[in-house]
């Protein structure tokens, strides 16, 4: 049996990500109202997924608790490769979604400045 090859040697950048009438076509779209309960769920899956890598860190520092052979050879030959797979994947997907929140945000943020130069060149909201 050959041992798995690891093929993801960088994590992909997110699709493309249109908010209104801004950003780039192709990937996901979204209004400019719904972009923001997106980004609030996405960023609550960072939160999720970091703790998911704290835990990865833990399993991947494993330590064997004596110093006889059954106890390192369950380190060193299960655990500690285990780990540190669950840890590296955890890694990456941590960094895909902060990659995937920043290009929300500044799509959104295309969107924002849009109206507000809009406003602006129309002389600001008009006093009611």
């Amino acid at each position: 049996m050959t041992k798995p090859a690891d093929r993801l040697t960088e994590v992909p950048p997110p699709a493309p990500i249109k908010v209104g009438g801004n950003g780039t076509a192709g990937g996901y779209e979204f209004t400019p109202d719904d972009v923001r309960g997106v980004i609030s769920k996405w960023k609550a899956l960072l939160t999720d997924l970091q703790t998911d890598l704290s835990n990865a860190n833990t399993v991947a520092e494993v330590r064997p608790p004596g110093k006889e052979f059954a106890s390192a050879d369950f380190v060193t030959k299960g655990a500690q490769g285990s780990g540190t797979t669950l840890q590296l994947q955890h890694q990456r997907m941590v960094d895909y979604v902060k990659r995937y929140i920043d290009a929300l945000e500044k799509a959104a943020g295309i969107v924002e400045d849009t109206e507000h130069d809009t406003r602006r060149a129309m002389g600001g909201y008009k006093t009611v």
